[in-house]
């Protein structure tokens, strides 16, 4: 683990840089080999064919007379057997040793060894040959040796080879070095870039590449994280901006009405000011629990999930609303969905609410089932939202003129939070095309197990017929049906 840790401490450029120079030098290593190794082999087969090349020659003097060997000759090591087996002649050097070998070849052909180490070299190793020659009195051995060619073959051959290892190892290390490096800048480049961000200054952007490779997919998804990082940094000081005037807003208001009774108190209508003072409060109370809402959602904090009969939890809270615009309705029955049971209540009451807002006589209200997911419609017969501004309405303080001058007490997060508890169960709220009025759509996942078939084309023909509107009862200053 020490070994490991130590390792981790070099860069990226050092290791690759190591890399390349090991591949190299194992290459350039087992090239040399291969090189030693046929050189080598050329050079003990040239000495082979120079010993017998010399062992043919001096057969020649042999067959006339015994020669006179005392006095060393191109082969040092040389010694020639009689018919009987005896040394009648020898170089210097193997003046009174043993025979270099026992090998007894073919009368026809000659004998080769290698030899380490024999009693003859001690300590040594030669290529020694037996060559048999023909004489009137009987066949005699000629044998002749040299040293053996060493691993290296000669200086030579290992010096050049050494060098050339050096220079090519070293060639690439240097490259490879400077490759890498060259390569690595951009990434040296984001990362100067990246710590200049700070949350207060997000305007910075890393450099992105000429050229596409991943060094610039890198550059890319950090601009666009950063893009993002901002964009939330923005939102969320236009929400803190945002939210701070809207409770500025009634603060403002039950002073100044405070201010003006206690100008003149024994005039001052206490009860009016205090209702006054108490609409602030209720509309205060109101922002403070959206704000609360949105934070548990922003954090992704959620409840305990439960089944639920998503019909009767529509069919409730219609029932539970008060009397006011014409409201008529259809809810497939035993539609059952997975959720937090406050959420979704919150969901549909924010757009009940809203629906009522911008109504002008009637309210629709469809449960169905499309493609496995449970839908829920509600729509109004007001103004509608231009096909621009269908989007912005879920954005966070977002509130169309009308919406102010219907309701200026809103709070312009209504709509955000049922999207966003939407979402968190899986689900999309979007606002959908309508002849008339807007028309949102909730689509969550359906648990439903049972056969739908029939209730599904029950429930979406209800839902053409509720277009003429011709048979559906609706109902006003009185219970909900």
């Amino acid at each position: 683990m020490i070994r490991v840790g130590r390792w981790r401490r070099y860069s990226i450029r050092a290791w690759l840089t190591l890399l390349a120079s090991a591949v190299m030098a194992l290459l350039c290593s087992a090239l040399a080999v291969f090189i030693v190794l046929v050189e080598r082999h050329a050079a003990i087969d040239h000495r082979t064919d120079r010993l017998f090349a010399l062992a043919v020659e001096m057969g020649v003097q042999v067959r006339q007379q015994a020669p006179d060997l005392a006095k060393a000759g191109p082969v040092p090591a040389v010694q020639v057997f009689n018919s009987t087996g005896d040394v009648v002649a020898a170089t210097r050097e193997m003046a009174g040793r043993p025979p270099m070998t026992n090998l007894r070849p073919d009368p026809d052909g000659f004998a080769t060894i290698r030899t380490c180490d024999a009693r003859a070299f001690p300590g040594q190793c030669m290529i020694v040959l037996a060559y048999p020659l023909h004489r009137s009195d009987g066949v005699w051995l000629i044998n002749m040796a040299v040293p053996d060619v060493p691993w290296y073959v000669g200086p030579e051959l290992l010096i050049p080879l050494a060098a050339g290892w050096l220079l090519l190892v070293g060639a690439t290390a240097a490259g490879s070095y400077r490759i890498v490096g060259k390569t690595l800048e951009p990434v040296g480049a984001i990362s100067r870039n990246l710590a200049r961000i700070t949350a207060s200054d997000l305007g910075h952007r890393v450099p992105v590449p000429p050229y596409h490779d991943e060094l610039r997919d890198l550059a890319e998804t950090a601009n666009r994280t950063l893009d993002r990082a901002q964009s939330a940094v923005d939102q969320q000081l236009r929400f803190a901006a945002e939210a701070s005037h809207d409770l500025r807003s009634p603060l403002t208001a039950m002073r100044i009405r405070i201010e003006e009774a206690l100008m003149d108190p024994r005039q001052a209508d206490w009860p009016h000011v205090a209702g006054m003072v108490l609409e602030s409060v209720e509309r205060m109370q109101i922002l403070v629990r959206d704000l609360l809402q949105l934070a548990r959602l922003d954090a992704g904090v959620t409840r305990r999930r439960e089944i639920l009969d998503l019909t009767e939890l529509v069919r409730r809270e219609l029932d539970r609303r008060p009397v006011g615009v014409y409201v008529r309705h259809r809810l497939m029955t035993g539609m059952i969905v997975q959720g937090d049971r406050l959420d979704l209540t919150r969901l549909l009451n924010n757009l009940l609410d809203n629906a009522e807002r911008h109504a002008e006589s009637v309210i629709t209200v469809l449960l169905t089932l499309d493609d496995g997911d449970a839908v829920l419609e509600v729509s109004d017969d007001g103004e509608g939202v231009p096909p621009a501004q269908r989007e912005m309405i879920f954005k966070r303080f977002a509130r169309l003129e009308a919406s102010r001058a219907r309701d200026a007490g809103g709070t312009g997060l209504g709509l955000p939070i049922a999207r966003q508890i939407a979402q968190a169960h899986h689900g999309t709220l979007t606002l959908e095309d309508s002849p008339r009025g807007a028309r949102f759509e909730l689509r969550l996942p359906s648990c439903t197990t049972h056969d739908t078939t029939h209730d599904a084309d029950h429930a979406h023909g209800e839902k053409a017929r509720l277009g003429a509107a011709s048979h559906v009862e609706h109902r006003t200053g009185g219970p909900l049906s």
